[in-house]
């Protein structure tokens, strides 16, 4: 059997950034229209040091519908606020965004969380893989990007993650707990605290 456990009501961890200073606390709930991803990080990366709040809220199948960004890079307010019909069409700060058209996920470029969107969503068997285009919020840019990714179940708690970035491929292994959450993103994450599953 390798479908993934049910996500508990509400479960809650924390991360440690490996390769710079950085640490994330997030809480994943479930809400009357699915489900809703929150948390704080704290990061210094490239030259910038970031403290960032965010909001997710996905449908009951995975979806990402809508995403807010608030917080201070080196000094200057960040607000992203982003939306989408669950379908492939998306909103920046209220107008169309057909770069990222097609995605159904967000992938925040400083969050760890955000990889749980799509495993869940896709709900790979052990040995598949398929291709995802997600609305990248790039770090520590802010820009809004489609990024064509890939994930592929290795094992029954284990991913290869895959993406083209810059025209260069990037992968790393995702270990993850038995609903999908990442305990290892390899070279950038690994969880402290995990609650709740």
């Amino acid at each position: 059997m390798t479908a993934l456990a049910p996500l508990p009501v509400r479960s809650t961890m924390a991360w440690r950034r490996l390769d710079v200073a950085g640490h994330e606390s997030a809480c994943i709930e479930s809400v009357a229209a699915g489900w809703r991803l929150t948390g704080a990080v704290e990061v210094a990366e490239a030259g910038v040091t970031a403290r960032l709040r965010y909001r997710i809220d996905a449908d009951d199948a995975w979806r990402t519908r809508s995403v807010r960004v608030d917080g201070a890079a080196n000094g200057t307010p960040v607000c992203v606020d982003l939306t989408s019909d669950g379908r492939g069409q998306w909103t920046l700060g209220g107008q169309a965004a057909p770069a990222v058209s097609g995605a159904l996920d967000v992938d925040l470029g400083f969050s760890p969380l955000t990889n749980t969107l799509p495993i869940r969503r896709l709900g790979l068997t052990v040995g598949a893989s398929a291709d995802v285009r997600a609305a990248w919020i790039r770090f520590p840019e802010f820009r809004l990007e489609a990024l064509h990714q890939s994930y592929t179940r290795e094992a029954p708690q284990i991913f290869r993650y895959r993406a083209t970035v810059d025209g260069g491929a990037f992968t790393a292994r995702l270990e993850t707990d038995r609903v999908g959450r990442v305990l290892h993103y390899e070279g950038l994450w690994k969880a402290v605290e995990v609650d709740g599953a």
